[in-house]
């Protein structure tokens, strides 16, 4: 199960996108994602495809080792489809049975939504991957720091999300565990239909949560014992530096927004 679902873990590797500052890829994706909300046509979707697999080259990391990592979300990515296909009018009727019909624009839509998800994902993927939790929460902190005018608790913010992308693998790891014990006592999880896997997983979900509460508590228990007080200015043992190429790659959004609107407006 952790082999298959890698949101939130870090790949400790030597690459141009890794040896960027936190900021400048946090302040990238977010621009990214929004992007990707403007694309609305096969074009649009190929440059952002284009753009993603050359963020995965710069970072390398293998294309299949995210499409593999994100195998739990397909499910998701099917209900959504599903969705627009049956509910999106408009277009030629394809299918009618009885009160349900399909029709080329849901089809249409459905691809594009599926896309646009797929994308964010991906972009999000890549981020967390290429950079360490600390950083990333570093950088979090940093950038929302002007919000502590207005008394937004920035700092307890930054911890809950590094606490949060620490326990992600970690409960993987867990839930690993405790499908192999159930297969040592008999339990079908691996195989059967789709309903009966479902039914088998339900049970899993009882152990992990004590799991994931008692993690919690002893990580509460260990903060409060080392005097952690969440109204007290944090200092960083590693500081971020700005570079000349974390502004190079933050404007190369520009380009990539006029190429994107570009084949929008042009309707290619």
């Amino acid at each position: 199960m952790k082999d298959k679902f890698i949101l939130g873990r870090y790949l400790p590797l030597d690459s141009i996108i890794h040896r960027l500052d936190p900021r400048a890829k946090f302040i990238f994706v977010f621009l990214f994602i929004i992007l990707v909300f403007f694309a609305h046509s096969a074009a649009t979707y190929l440059w952002l495809f284009v753009l993603i697999f050359i963020a995965m080259q710069l970072a390398k990391i293998r294309p299949w080792y995210i499409v593999k990592g994100l195998t739990p979300l397909w499910i998701f990515l099917a209900l959504t489809f599903l969705m627009h296909l049956f509910l999106t009018k408009g277009g030629t009727r394809l299918v009618q049975v009885g009160m349900l019909s399909i029709d080329s624009n849901g089809i249409i839509e459905g691809i594009y939504i599926v896309l646009r998800l797929m994308f964010i994902m991906m972009i999000s993927t890549i981020l967390t991957l290429s950079t360490s939790p600390l950083d990333l929460t570093h950088a979090f902190d940093k950038l929302l720091s002007p919000l502590k005018l207005v008394k937004v608790p920035v700092q307890q913010l930054s911890l809950m999300m590094s606490i949060a992308l620490r326990f992600i693998p970690t409960l993987m790891e867990e839930l690993d565990k405790i499908i192999l014990a159930q297969k040592s006592r008999g339990s079908e999880i691996s195989s059967g239909s789709f309903i009966t896997r479902v039914r088998a997983f339900v049970p899993l979900l009882i152990p992990l949560f004590i799991s994931a509460f008692q993690r919690a508590e002893d990580l509460a228990i260990a903060m409060e014992v080392r005097g952690y007080d969440v109204d007290r200015e944090r200092t960083n043992y590693r500081r971020l530096h700005w570079k000349f190429k974390d502004t190079c790659f933050l404007l190369s959004i520009i380009p990539i927004a006029l190429i994107l609107f570009g084949l929008k407006y042009l309707g290619v």
